[in-house]
Formats: structure tokens, sequence, C-alpha cells
């Protein structure tokens, strides 16, 4: 199998830097996992990564829905697969990279969202519920029948909170259960995986720093831009962190100084689960960066295209 490296871990680690310092060096392109970044005209809060910080190395699974637009797990890992086919096919190689765990998990465990049914009235019925009873009472239903999901599901993500009762209801399994079953499949490609940590203290110093950048750089004109556009602040993607708690201040529910802090506090409890998350993950090898210097951390993932580690 065509190997295909993996760089996850926790935001704020200098992923997608070190992602495309390594496509320089051994002819790579890079492969998003961030389920923000898949939004179009959501730059600053989500740190897509610029032109400029590209390096010239071209980005896929970036800018490709609109905000108000739905976009699930099962499209991201179909056409990521199909980035990936193509990348290879062109003789090069393919590096993920992102911290959204379920996206990762997609690929390398090669799960399948396609075998479970859909039922749009309990949708719409869970949702109805989720706003009358707030998102806490749909997650602890979940914990009930489905306490692996919940675990790795924010209470806040009413969309895959419900996802999750909905495979239970229509198929009287856990979605857990289910993602146990596709993983007997074995995957397409042979994933490298590797996830980016250091100290503790360290990450939020720098989370608290990023949000201060990204302040700088007009986050608050961009999220004011999203909602003149006419982008609810109830959709998906305006619940992603930076946008739901700026939208809230520009409407003046806090102020921006608040909106702030809420911003680094929910950053720093998304590095937790994320850490968390790709702990959980079979055959990760991790890269403490206090440890690694740059060109160490280089040499392991390069190294990891010709020898298995």
């Amino acid at each position: 199998m065509k190997k295909v490296i993996v760089l996850g871990g926790p935001t704020a680690t200098g992923k997608t830097e070190l992602a495309v310092e390594l496509a320089l060096m051994v002819n790579g392109e890079v492969v998003t996992a961030d389920s923000a970044q898949v939004y179009r005209y959501m730059n600053i809060g989500t740190a897509k990564p610029t032109l400029e910080e590209r390096r010239g190395i071209p980005h896929h699974m970036i800018d490709v829905v609109n905000p108000d637009e739905e976009f699930s797990v099962a499209q991201y890992k179909a056409m990521a697969e199909d980035a990936i086919r193509n990348i290879l096919s062109r003789g090069k190689v393919p590096i993920v990279v992102g911290g959204t765990g379920l996206y990762i998990s997609s690929l390398v465990y090669n799960i399948r969202f396609s075998d479970t049914m859909s039922d749009w009235g309990f949708r719409e019925r869970m949702k109805a519920l989720a706003e009358q009873h707030g998102p806490e009472y749909l997650h602890e239903r979940l914990k009930e029948i489905d306490p692996d999901s919940a675990g790795r599901i924010h209470p806040n993500n009413v969309k895959r909170v419900i996802r999750a009762l909905e495979v239970f209801e229509t198929t009287g399994r856990t979605m857990t259960e289910h993602q146990a079953e596709s993983r007997k499949e074995q995957p397409e490609f042979d994933y490298q995986l590797f996830g980016l940590i250091m100290d503790r203290q360290k990450l939020y110093e720098r989370i608290g720093r990023r949000t201060d950048l990204m302040m700088e750089n007009g986050l608050a004109d961009e999220v004011a831009g999203l909602l003149k556009m006419g982008y609810s602040r109830d959709l998906v993607s305006m619940q992603a962190l930076g946008y739901k708690e700026l939208a809230a201040a520009i409407s003046g529910e806090c102020t921006m100084e608040e909106a702030v802090e809420k911003i680094k506090l929910g950053t720093r409890h998304l590095a937790k689960r994320q850490i968390t998350w790709f702990r959980s993950m079979d055959d990760l090898k991790w890269l403490d960066t206090q440890a690694l210097d740059r060109r160490a951390m280089l040499k392991i993932l390069a190294d990891s295209l010709n020898n298995s580690i």
C-alpha cells in the first residue's frame, strides 16, 4: 500500500507549519483535516493558512463549502480519499494534517458512514428538544445509550449528538458499534500516524497569544462580515470557536473582552479533548516539540515513508 503521513494533535502546536516544511522536503501536498477550515470566508478564526504560509504547497480540503451548507464526516472522508489518490497518482506524498480527530479516524480506520439509515423526522424532533431543553438534554440522552460516543462528542455539537442518537434509533445499534464493525475492513492506504504534543502550560500560552493575534488581524471584522452576508449565528459553521463568542459580543450580549476570554477558555478545553481523542488512537507516535527540535521531527516523519516505525 502507498504510504500517507498523518499529523494530528491539539490545536496551536504548529502542525500546519511542520506539514508545509515536510511537504517541501518530500515533494508532498497537504490534505487538511479541520472541520472549520472546510468553510469559505472563515479564515482568521479557523487559523486557515494564508497563501504565504502555504509556501506554494497545494492544500486540499480547505474552502470546499459555504458556511450555510451541510458538510458531514462522510463527505470529508470521500473527498479526502479522492485527494489522496490524486496526489499519489502524480507521484507526490499526501500529508494529512489537522486536529479534527473524527476526520482523521475516518481515514485511518476506514470508518464507513453510508451503512446507517437516515430519519429526517427524528432529526427535527431532536432539534426541537435541544431548542426547548438545551444541548445538554440530548447529550445526557446519548450518554445513556452510547457513553463512548458521548465522551467523544461535545454537548454543544448538537448536530453530531443528534446523528449518534439517530444511528441508534434507526438501526438499534450504537454509533460506537457501527464504527467498530466498519474498522474490520482495512484502509486503502498505509497511514503513518503521528501527533504533536507539548507541555500543557506552554500550549495554553500559545493559545492565548494566537487568540490575541487573531483579534489583531481582524477576527471581529471577519465575524461581522459573515453576519452581514446573511450567515445566521445558528449555523453549524458559526458555532465554531471564535465565531460564536464574537457574534454574541457584536449583538451586545457581552463585551469584546469577555468574548476573547471565552475564546481562550474554549480553545483550552478543545485542546484537552483533542489530546484525549488522539491518545485513544492505536499506533500513533507522539512527537514532543520540546524534546525534539524541528529538524529531528522532520527526519522522523520523512523516514516513516521508507520504514514503518
